[in-house]
């Protein structure tokens, strides 16, 4: 964890408040879609879940998102930063630039009063 920290940016909630709207900045929930269920998303957010996250920044893998060929900087984030720590270090390393992740993850979100999409399915 210490090693990929070292290597990405990190962003306060604060930060990522700030950059909600801007077009250049992806956010993307790599949660699981059940925690996305359970607790909300961020208004705007990519959802990418962890497990898809090789195949759909992969260029050549028949499961790549073209949200990942965009030349903009993308801020990922799960629900409490660790995941999203490693998530940002893989992405990185192929090859997607820039990129951050948001510490604190999406409770840090929530705890700070921001807003939270509520899944109106239930």
């Amino acid at each position: 964890m210490k090693t990929a920290k070292a290597a990405i940016t990190e962003y306060t909630v604060e930060d990522v408040q700030a950059m909600t709207g801007n077009e250049n900045i992806v956010l993307v929930d790599i949660r699981d879609p059940r925690e996305l269920a359970r607790e909300g998303k961020m208004p705007g957010a990519f959802h990418c879940p962890r497990g898809m996250l090789e195949f759909w920044i992969c260029p050549d893998s028949p499961y790549h998102k073209p949200v990942f060929a965009e030349d903009k900087e993308f801020v990922f984030f799960c629900a409490g930063a660790m995941r999203s720590a490693l998530a940002a270090k893989v992405a990185q390393d192929m090859g997607l630039k820039p990129v951050a992740h948001m510490l604190g993850g999406f409770g840090a979100w929530k705890k700070a009063g921001a807003e939270v999409e509520l899944d109106d399915k239930k």
